[in-house]
């Protein structure tokens, strides 16, 4: 009787790599993926501003848009040195507007600190309703001391 590392006989070592432990983890990963991927594309695109962020590069011809909130809930739309207030749908129809004479202008937004989140959200959504892909947040550098 022969044992199995005695290569005198006929049976051979099996030098096969077991792929099925390979195929669990890639299925389980794709089930994984499979759910995750619905939700990272829904809710409003937004790059968080980070606190120590560099200044926005703009074109001088090409004066953003921006959007602020005041800690009363009030909005305000500036572009170059002309700021009005207006509603919500006011700044929704002027937003397009601009965006159809000037495609491609930045648009920013500016909200106090004391302003609920749930109404910066529906203003994103409203720009987003009007035409903008991108939103930029705007944000003030912290103070020393």
């Amino acid at each position: 009787m022969q044992g199995p590392f005695n290569r005198s006989g006929k049976s051979k070592p099996m030098a096969e790599i077991n792929v099925v432990p390979f195929i669990d983890i890639m299925l389980v990963l794709l089930v994984v993926f499979m759910i995750t991927a619905p939700m990272l594309t829904q809710g409003v695109q937004v790059e968080l501003p980070q606190v120590t962020s560099q200044p926005i590069d703009t074109q001088e011809d090409n004066d953003p848009i921006v959007i602020s909130v005041d800690s009363d809930g009030g909005y305000f739309i500036t572009l170059g040195e002309d700021s009005t207030s207006v509603t919500l749908e006011e700044m929704s129809s002027r937003v397009t507007t601009i965006l159809e004479r000037r495609p491609g202008t930045p648009v920013m937004v500016r909200g106090d600190r004391n302003v609920a989140y749930g109404q910066i959200v529906v203003l994103m959504s409203t720009l987003q309703g009007a035409g903008v892909a991108n939103v930029g947040l705007l944000s003030e550098p912290p103070q020393d001391g």
